[in-house]
């Protein structure tokens, strides 16, 4: 039966945001449709284009028949309305001016599109080729289905990022996410340029030329002084001001530049914006640098790795597009896909920064499959033009390189980037198992032992147990800077055991705590549980089976032995029987009995063995020193019962002894047993060990002890016992 929902045990708070993520997400639909369907009734020349190995434009594959024929050769101009020819190069397959780096084939490359632009508003474009043909081309309108996949790709990817930044801004207000939010939307700007871009051919918009450069330019030295405005809030209180400081200087800057770039008036402007977002970055770094040198800082630790590998793909990707232009036919349709590539590879990282989603292993290996293409096509351009390859040649030698790379190096990347454990696995199992072996013993030290579990697990700065509510899970806090693990209840004395554990700093502080490390602390602790909940669930067998072995001793073999003692025929064998009757009693009561005092079970052995020992003529001397009282098991009692009964029983037989001394004492947990006679007994390296030393020697080794002979200075024999024992709770 389907149940109502109560609306009313809805948080409104979580109905809102819920509500708002909706129609941001509708909101963000309609504006790739909308977009999609204007590019869509852009006009379009239906032909796909290449450059050339001199830098022409060549005809690569074209729908209509009378345009097909030409394949292969370079076109050299259009037809305009006014009857000129326009020239053209391999300029004209490039898209964003933003990422051509001489200013004079930026202005070129304006002229070309605007020309192009100018000569598809006609029904039919006059195509004019190198050969001295000239063909007419129908212009008509792309359609949405023409837009092509990096169009959709690219959209689909910026829909994804701009939820992401939606629901960070839903789940909390600050100047953080504020800024991430600004970076975040910079980006957007660029992949929505960049998807723009991907589905126009010739004929870029003049609107698309005018502030192509100032928008990407302005978007890049904006998400750089964003960085430098994050980084300074983690920077120490007591240089506060300083830091406030160098941010408004930072902003100035980027506002001056922005401003000359917009005006038409910064010469050089692609080596402004390459030199500006690298000194920018590097200030960022400089930053969070000296915020982790002053105090443990592991969000400051992790942003400094990630702008690291940004500084250092961002000058790679400088210094091959600066090589690029100098070769005679510049590709510009690599440094296309490059520059496309690196907003793909920014974005992604950017995803990786907020906690929410720090640790979904897609978006790490999205983001590291971005940043090995970035990579990849920037080695491509310096292999051409460092040493002449041909494109097919200098990228597979790209990729090989790069793939390489991500090989060798992902795992430590990963480790650099999100920190990692030292302790293995092998290693964690094994404290598991030691820590499952000793709860039932020490239950109050179960806390302690787990905790020490942790620090090795994940190397926290400060760790500690703590009261207080407890989750019902592990739990990531203060923006992944701490770790509560609940453990109540965890050795089944809750009143005994704190609720929690609380880990901070992870890693010595050189990283953050994440969900996969809360994963992992729920994974242990569950495993402790199931052990404790096993170790309980044997030793309960156990104990009913003693119990019943103790009953069917008594009830069978006890009446037995009772109704032969009152049939003796002769008073010595009645005692005999007596005293076997006792023994009986005294086994059957050690096995019901679930701990055996020391204090009591030392009396118990006194008594038992002066009786032994009297009815043989023998004197005991006794003597019992402990420290403290402890319980011992059924094991550790039966074990130390049955030595010393046997070690008596070798000196009333063989020894022919008129005494024998008897001395323990517990010092700690170790019990230290000596049994000395003053017989006949031999050099003990003579004797052949039968049963009875044999089972000495098993019983000391089943309590982890050790045992040795020797020849007392009364004459006789000694035998030393030292054990250590793991005490049984009380």
């Amino acid at each position: 039966m389907e149940q109502a929902i109560d609306s009313s045990t809805v948080p409104k708070g979580a109905v809102i945001r819920l509500l708002a993520l909706g129609l941001a997400a509708l909101c963000g639909a309609a504006a790739i449709v909308a977009g999609a369907w204007l590019l869509g009734s852009q006009p379009h020349l239906s032909a796909q284009w290449q450059s050339g190995v001199r830098g022409e434009v060549e005809l690569a594959a074209a729908d209509t028949q009378a345009l097909a024929a030409h394949r292969g050769r370079a076109l050299v101009g259009l037809r305009r309305a006014d009857g000129e020819v326009a020239g053209v190069d391999g300029l004209l397959l490039h898209r964003s001016p933003r990422w051509l780096v001489d200013d004079a084939a930026r202005a070129r490359h304006g002229e070309q599109h605007a020309a192009a632009h100018g000569a598809l508003a006609q029904p039919h474009v006059a195509l004019v080729f190198a050969d001295g043909s000239e063909v007419a081309a129908p212009v008509q309108p792309r359609g949405i289905g023409g837009l092509g996949a990096p169009f959709w790709l690219l959209s689909g990817f910026g829909l994804v990022f701009y939820l992401a930044v939606v629901v960070m801004l839903l789940t909390r207000w600050s100047m953080g996410n504020l800024l991430f939010a600004l970076m975040s939307s910079c980006q957007l700007g660029n992949l929505a340029l960049s998807a723009a871009e991907s589905a126009h051919g010739f004929g870029l918009p003049p609107l698309l030329l005018a502030w192509d450069l100032p928008a990407r330019l302005g978007l890049d030295l904006v998400t750089a002084a964003a960085a430098v405005h994050a980084a300074s809030l983690l920077y120490p209180r007591a240089h506060a001001a300083a830091a406030r400081r160098v941010v408004g200087a930072t902003w100035a800057v980027v506002a001056l530049l922005v401003g000359l770039a917009a005006g038409g008036h910064l010469g050089n402007a692609w080596w402004w914006a390459q030199g500006g977002v690298a000194a920018l970055c590097g200030l960022a770094i400089g930053l969070l640098h000296r915020a982790e040198g002053s105090e443990p800082r592991p969000q400051a630790t992790q942003l400094r790795r990630i702008g690291t590998v940004v500084l250092g793909t961002w000058l790679l990707l400088t210094f091959a597009l600066a090589t690029s232009q100098r070769m005679p036919a510049a590709p510009h349709q690599v440094a296309d896909v490059l520059a496309t590539i690196w907003y793909v590879f920014l974005s992604s990282l950017l995803l990786l920064v907020p906690y929410f989603l720090r640790a979904r292993q897609v978006v790490r290996e999205f983001a590291l499959l971005a940043a090995i293409s970035t990579i990849a096509l920037s080695l491509d351009l310096l292999f051409m033009a460092l040493f002449a390859l041909g494109q097919f040649s200098a990228l597979a030698l790209s990729l090989f390189v790069a793939l390489a790379l991500y090989a060798g190096a992902r795992q430590w990347i990963l480790d650099q980037l999100l920190g990692t454990s030292r302790l293995t696995t092998e290693r964690m199992f094994e404290q598991l198992y030691r820590i499952a072996r000793e709860v039932e013993a020490h239950p109050r030290r179960v806390p302690a032992l787990l905790l020490q579990l942790l620090r090795d697990l994940f190397e926290p700065l400060h760790a500690e147990p703590a009261d207080g509510p407890a989750p019902a899970r592990t739990r990531v806090e203060e923006d992944g800077t701490a770790l509560v693990v609940p453990i109540a209840g965890l050795a089944g004395e809750p009143a005994a055991t704190p609720d929690l554990l609380r880990l901070r700093f992870a890693q010595l502080g050189r990283r953050v705590f994440t969900r996969e490390d809360a994963r992992l602390a729920d994974r242990i602790v569950e495993q402790l549980r199931r052990a404790v909940a096993f170790d309980h669930a044997v030793e309960q067998g156990r104990r009913e089976e003693r119990l019943r072995l103790a009953q069917d001793l008594h009830d069978d073999i006890g009446a037995r032995l009772l109704t032969l003692m009152y049939k003796a025929p002769s008073p010595e064998i009645e005692e005999y029987v007596r005293h076997t009757l006792k023994d009986l009693k005294t086994l059957t009561r050690g096995l019901a009995a679930s701990g055996h005092r020391l204090g009591d079970a030392a009396a118990e052995w006194k008594a038992d063995l002066t009786q032994r020992l009297t009815a043989a003529d023998i004197v005991l001397g006794w003597s019992f020193s402990a420290d403290r009282d402890l319980v011992l098991g059924v094991v550790q009692w039966s074990a130390l019962t049955r030595i010393m009964r046997e070690l008596v029983s070798n000196a009333i037989a063989h020894a022919r002894a008129s005494r024998v001394d008897v001395a323990m004492e517990l010092s700690g947990n170790a019990i230290v047993l000596s049994v000395a006679d003053n017989g006949i007994g031999t050099d003990p390296q003579t004797w052949s060990h039968g049963l009875g030393l044999g089972g000495v020697r098993k019983r000391v080794k089943q309590l982890g002890g050790e045992v040795r002979w020797q020849v007392a200075e009364t004459g006789g024999v000694e035998c030393h016992v030292r054990v250590q024992l793991a005490p049984v709770p009380d």
